[in-house]
Parts: C-alpha cells; structure tokens; sequence
C-alpha cells in the first residue's frame, strides 16, 4: 500500500511525498521547498527516488534543482517545467504512465491555471494529485488557459470514481467557502462543509485532502452547470456558467 506523507510549505503550499514500502522509492509531489521537503524525507527515513511535477510555477517546481542536486532524483513532469531552468528528464503528457516501484500513475492534462498543467492518477489507492487545477471548493486561476479549456480538464477529474481522494497544491479552502456561498447559497451540503472547514481552521487542521463526491456536491466550479438559473445565465452553455463564477471568484473581496 502506497505511503501518503502531507506538510506544510511555504505560507499555504502542501508538500506531499509518496513512498512505495516494497521497492523503497520514494516521489515527492512538486518541490515548493526544497530545504523542507529533504528534511520530511529525512526524518520519514526515505530517499527521494522521483519527482513528479504537475506544473511550472516556482512554487510547485522551484525545488528541482536543489532536491536533484542532493538526491539524484528523477524528474518527471510537462514540458513547461522546462521554464523554470531545466527540462525534466522525463516529459509526460495525457495518457502516459509514470512509475513508483510497483505503483502505477496516470497522467491527465488537466491544462488551464497552465497550459501545460497536469494531474496524477493512481487509479489502484482511489488517489490523484491535481496540484493547482482542482481545489477544495475552488480550482486554479486561469493565468494562461481559457475557460473552456479549464471546464474541460475539470470534467477529466470529474469522471473519476467518486470515492477518489483529491490531493490539491494549497490550503484555500475557508476563502474558497467564503465565495463558494455567495454563488451557491442554498446548498444545504455546502452550508454544513463550511461549519467543518471552519472548525478545522480554527485548530490549525488541514481541509486536505478532499473527496470527490464532496466536491461534486459543494464544490460551485464543478456545479457551475447546476447554477445557471442563480448565476442568471439560463440557456448558457455549461462552460459558459462556469467562466462566469470563475469571474466572480477572481474579483471576489470577501
């Protein structure tokens, strides 16, 4: 059984290292910290045999060089890392599989908050690390893709069983609650995940990882369909309701 190790980095990333007990290989998912991410592996007792970046951003890529430089690690990930100063020695894109001892993941191009943007899908631990595509009640900003683009992968990670457990790169989730409302307020299911994000925040517990079915239950981006009627945006296309709550997030001031 796959090992799931999750902390804190930097002001709101999560860091995540994935170990395979069998073979002893060890992956961290993205490199926002390079110091911190070695001494999490350190004190776990587990070498860094592999990192799998979702995308570019220096908080989600930024560690590379360091952690290969003391590892030796194997970088996999899209070929927009390449931005950041170097290839990774191994592109993926849609459909590709990547390996961890005996573990098997599925590469999705999940593409929006970047163009090159994908997730991880271990499909044998009901898992995926989305990285910055899919959040807790959220999803990305759109700094390259377009909408549409973004609806698309966020219907990829939809179609996935329900039970999966969703990974995501940020601890959002209260501000995400906070719009979430503002656009969905009769969602009785939303109203009582608010009340836990806000008794977990207020100890200092992670709202990460998250259930699929929550998400698809709460969360406004993937129900952006079902609120076209609040939205005032009757007859619009699917994707069309979902650039528009997408708006009203990015000016939210909540």
């Amino acid at each position: 059984m796959l090992q799931i190790h999750q902390f804190r980095c930097l002001s709101d990333n999560y860091g995540f290292l994935i170990h395979d007990p069998s073979s002893g290989a060890t992956a961290t998912i993205d490199t926002p910290d390079a110091d911190e991410i070695l001494r999490q592996a350190a004190a776990k007792g587990w070498r860094i045999t592999d990192i799998w970046n979702t995308h570019w951003h220096p908080d989600h890529a930024g560690g590379n060089a360091a952690i290969k430089a003391a590892t030796g690690a194997t970088v996999t990930g899209p070929a927009e890392v390449e931005r950041i100063g170097q290839a990774p020695d191994r592109i993926v894109t849609e459909g590709d599989e990547v390996q961890l001892g005996g573990v098997n993941a599925r590469v999705l191009d999940v593409g929006g908050h970047t163009l090159g943007h994908i997730a991880y899908v271990i499909s044998t631990e009901n898992t995926a690390f989305v990285g910055d595509a899919l959040f807790a009640l959220g999803c990305g900003r759109l700094f390259e893709g377009t909408p549409q683009q973004m609806w698309d992968s966020l219907q990829k990670l939809a179609a996935m069983p329900d039970a999966t457990t969703l990974y995501c790169g940020h601890e959002y989730t209260q501000s995400n609650a906070l719009f979430a409302v503002t656009v969905d307020p009769e969602n009785a299911a939303l109203k009582a995940r608010v009340a836990q994000i806000d008794a977990l925040r207020a100890s200092n517990e992670p709202t990460v990882p998250m259930q699929l079915s929550l998400e698809k239950a709460t969360n406004p981006f993937l129900r952006a369909p079902m609120l076209k009627e609040t939205l005032g945006l009757a007859g619009a296309a699917d994707w069309e309701a979902f650039a528009e709550v997408r708006k009203r997030k990015d000016t939210f001031k909540g």
